[in-house]
C-alpha cells in the first residue's frame, strides 16, 4: 500500500489511501475525505498550504475545498473569486466594456403584424389591458404566433397543455423579446413567472458569447417558496438556473452554484448579498434584472437590499418589474430602475381580487371563531383531496397551535411558517400538492408564490394587518380561471380595515355584510389603517425609521431584530434577546424579539 503525505504549512500529518485522518487546519485537513485520481497510470498527490495548491496528475475530489483563505477567495478563485472547475481555480473576469449585449430578439409574425386595430381594440377591452408608454406592440394571441425562439422551448411549452397564452403573457412577450423595460401588473394567477422567464431564456440564448463571463440573467423573489416555484419553472426548458434563500444550507447552495456555472439566477435578496459578498456570485454580467412580487419585497423592507444588489448591476441591461398592486413605493422604484419602460396593466390597478373568487364574510366574535371553523371544514368536506383547503392566520404561534388542535381530532393537515426548517417546509409543500394531506395552514409566507392549482377554498382564521394581503390570499384559489371560495372571520379587532375589505367586495360584486358598514362607520375609534413598512413608532415593521427594529417585540411574525448580520456584530439585535430557534418543532417567534428575518423568512 502506498503511503501519501500531505503538508500544510504549520503541521505535517501522514494519510493512507488518501483518506484525512484528523488536523486543526480548519481549511487545509478538517476531517473530511479527500481522495486523489490517478491519470495516465501516474499516482496524484495534492499538497496543501494556505497559498497555493499543487496538482500532480490529479483532481481534488473533496466536498469543499478553501484553498487561498489568506486571500480571501472561499474556494472560488483567487481574490477575486470565480468558479471552480476540477481543483483549478480560475477567477471569473469582468466583461470587456465594449462586449455588446444582445437585447432585441424579436420576430413579428405575419399573423400579429396583420392583425386589424378593430381586432386588437376590441381584444385590449375584453380582457381590461391598458398601458402607459411609447411603442406598444401587437399581442401576441397564439402560440404559433411566437417565431424565432431558440429549438425546443416552443416544445416544452405545447408540452405542458397550454393553449393560448394568458394575457399577461400576450401583451408582455413581445415588448420583453424586444428589448424594453417593462412594468407588469396583473393579479395573482395570471402567468407573470413564464411571461418573463421565457424572454430570459432567450436572453440567455442570445447572449453566449458572454457566457463564460458568468450568469447573465437575475430574477429577485421575496420569500423561498416563490424563489422555488419560479426554479421549477426554469427547470422545465433544463437551463443552468439556481435558487439561493435563506433558510437553507449555505455550503449546499454554495457547491450547486460551483457545480452548475449558473447562466440564471433566482434568489431573495438577503442570501444574495451574503454570496457576493464572499465572492461566490458575481453580478458583472446580468444583463436581463426582473423583480417579481416588488410590491412584497418592499413590504418586506427589502428595498435597501434591492438597491444594494441593483448597484452593483451594470447599467446597460433589460429590467421587467412585476407586481399584483402598484402603490407608490413600488411606482418610485419603477422610476429609479427602469427606462423608457412600457407599464402593462392587466385589470384594475386599485386594490381589486380575482372576479373568479366567491368571497363571504362571516362577521363575529373572536372566541367564536375555532367552532365556526370546524363546522365550516365539515360543511366542505375539507378532508376530501378535491377539496384543498388553505387557511391563514396572523402569527406563527397561532399557526402550531391550529396545526397541533386539528390534527387532535382527525384534520389531515400540515403547518408552514417562517421559523419552520427548509426541509420540513419543502416536506409540508409536497404532501398539499400530492394530495396526501387537504388542510395547509399558514402565515403570509404562502400568500404568494405558492402555485397549487387545485385549492379549492381559502379560509382567513385571523383577518391580516392590511387588505392588499387578503387580496393575495384569496388569490391561492381560483387560478387559471378556476372558480374558488374565500371564507373571512371578521373580528371587531379588525374593525380599522373594514372599509378597505368593502371596496374590495364591491369592486368583485361581492355581497358586504351589514355589520361592516357599521364598523366603516366607526372605525376611526380604531385608529386610522395607515401602513408603516418601514418603522416609524410602532410601524408595520417594528420602531426603526430604517425598517431595522433595535429590539422590543412586535407580533406580526418577523420579531424586532432586522439588521442583516454584516450591518453590525451582534447578529441578534442589540438588545441582548434569546437567539432564535430554527430548528426544532417549538416555535413561539412571534412574541420573540431579535429574529433573523432573511433567513427564517425569506
Amino acid at each position: 500500500m502506498t503511503e501519501k503525505k500531505y503538508f500544510n504549512n504549520t503541521s505535517k500529518s501522514t494519510y493512507t489511501n488518501g483518506t484525512t485522518r484528523g488536523s486543526n487546519d480548519r481549511y487545509n485537513n478538517y476531517n473530511s475525505e479527500h481522495r486523489s485520481r490517478d491519470v495516465g497510470g501516474n499516482s496524484g498527490g495534492i499538497g496543501f498550504n494556505n497559498h497555493q495548491n499543487n496538482y500532480s496528475n490529479g483532481f481534488n475530489r473533496g466536498r469543499d475545498s478553501f484553498a487561498n483563505r489568506s486571500n480571501g477567495a472561499n474556494g472560488f478563485g483567487g481574490g477575486g473569486g470565480g468558479y471552480r472547475s476540477f481543483g483549478a481555480k480560475v477567477p471569473i473576469q469582468a466583461p470587456p466594456a465594449d462586449l455588446p449585449v444582445h437585447k432585441n430578439f424579436y420576430r413579428e409574425s405575419p399573423a400579429t403584424g396583420q392583425r386589424s386595430q378593430f381586432e386588437i381594440n376590441q381584444w385590449l377591452s375584453t380582457n381590461s389591458v391598458t398601458f402607459r408608454g411609447p411603442r406598444v406592440s401587437n399581442p401576441i394571441l397564439q402560440f404559433t404566433d411566437l417565431i424565432g425562439l431558440p429549438d425546443g422551448i416552443m416544445h416544452v411549452i405545447m408540452k405542458q397543455g397550454f393553449t393560448i397564452p394568458t394575457v399577461i403573457q400576450s401583451q408582455a412577450w413581445p415588448l420583453a423579446l424586444n428589448g424594453r423595460d417593462v412594468v407588469g401588473i396583473a393579479q395573482t394567477g395570471s402567468g407573470k413567472t413564464l411571461a418573463y422567464a421565457l424572454p430570459a431564456l432567450v436572453h440567455v440564448d442570445g447572449n453566449v458569447h458572454r457566457r463564460k463571463y458568468g450568469p447573465s440573467v437575475l430574477v429577485l423573489a421575496p420569500t423561498r417558496e416563490l424563489a422555488q416555484q419560479i426554479k421549477e419553472v426554469f427547470n422545465l426548458f433544463r437551463t443552468r438556473a439556481v435558487c439561493v434563500f435563506g433558510g437553507a444550507s449555505k455550503g449546499g447552495q454554495r457547491r450547486e452554484i460551483e457545480r452548475t456555472q449558473p447562466s440564471i439566477i433566482i434568489a431573495c435578496p438577503g442570501r444574495l448579498i451574503d454570496f457576493v459578498e464572499e465572492g461566490a456570485i458575481k453580478l458583472h454580467n446580468i444583463s436581463y434584472l426582473v423583480l417579481d412580487e416588488a410590491d412584497r419585497m418592499l413590504d418586506m423592507g427589502f428595498e435597501p437590499q434591492i438597491r444594494k444588489i441593483v448597484d452593483q448591476i451594470p447599467k446597460n441591461r433589460q429590467t421587467l418589474m412585476w407586481s399584483a398592486t402598484w402603490p407608490k413605493e413600488v411606482r418610485k422604484l419603477a422610476e429609479d430602475f427602469l427606462v423608457d419602460y412600457v407599464q402593462v396593466n392587466i385589470g384594475s390597478i386599485s386594490l381589486a381580487a380575482n372576479h373568479n373568487i366567491t368571497q363571504l364574510i362571516d362577521v363575529c366574535e373572536e372566541s367564536e371563531k375555532m367552532d365556526k371553523l370546524y363546522k365550516l371544514l365539515t360543511q366542505v368536506n375539507a378532508n376530501s383531496r378535491e377539496n384543498k383547503t388553505i387557511i391563514f392566520a396572523e402569527t406563527k404561534r397561532k399557526v402550531d397551535q391550529l396545526n397541533q388542535q386539528m390534527k387532535s381530532v382527525g384534520w389531515y393537515c400540515s403547518a408552514i411558517h417562517g421559523d419552520k426548517p427548509q426541509t420540513e417546509r419543502d416536506w409540508a409543500l409536497n404532501e398539499f400538492k400530492n394530495g396526501r394531506t387537504t388542510i395547509l395552514i399558514a402565515t403570509d409566507v404562502a400568500a404568494r408564490g405558492l402555485d397549487v392549482d387545485d385549492i379549492k377554498y381559502v379560509v382567513n382564521f385571523d383577518y391580516p394587518t392590511c387588505s392588499e394581503d387578503y387580496v393575495h390570499r384569496i388569490g391561492r384559489t381560483g387560478r387559471r380561471d378556476r372558480k374558488g371560495t374565500a371564507y373571512t372571520f371578521f373580528t371587531l379587532n379588525n374593525a380599522k380595515q373594514a372599509s378597505d375589505l368593502i371596496d374590495v367586495l364591491k369592486e368583485a360584486k361581492q355581497e358586504v355584510p351589514a355589520k361592516l358598514y357599521e364598523f366603516a362607520s366607526q372605525s376611526h375609534r380604531f385608529g386610522k389603517n395607515i401602513r408603516k413598512r418601514y418603522g416609524g413608532g410602532g410601524g408595520f415593521y417594528g420602531s426603526s425609521s430604517n425598517g431595522y427594529s433595535n429590539g422590543g417585540n412586535v407580533s406580526n411574525g418577523f420579531g424586532g431584530g432586522m439588521k442583516r448580520k454584516y450591518d453590525d456584530n451582534n447578529r441578534f439585535g442589540s438588545s441582548g434577546g434569546k437567539r432564535p430557534n430554527f430548528g426544532n418543532g417549538t416555535h413561539s417567534s412571534s412574541t420573540t424579539s431579535n429574529t433573523d428575518r432573511f433567513n427564517s423568512y425569506a
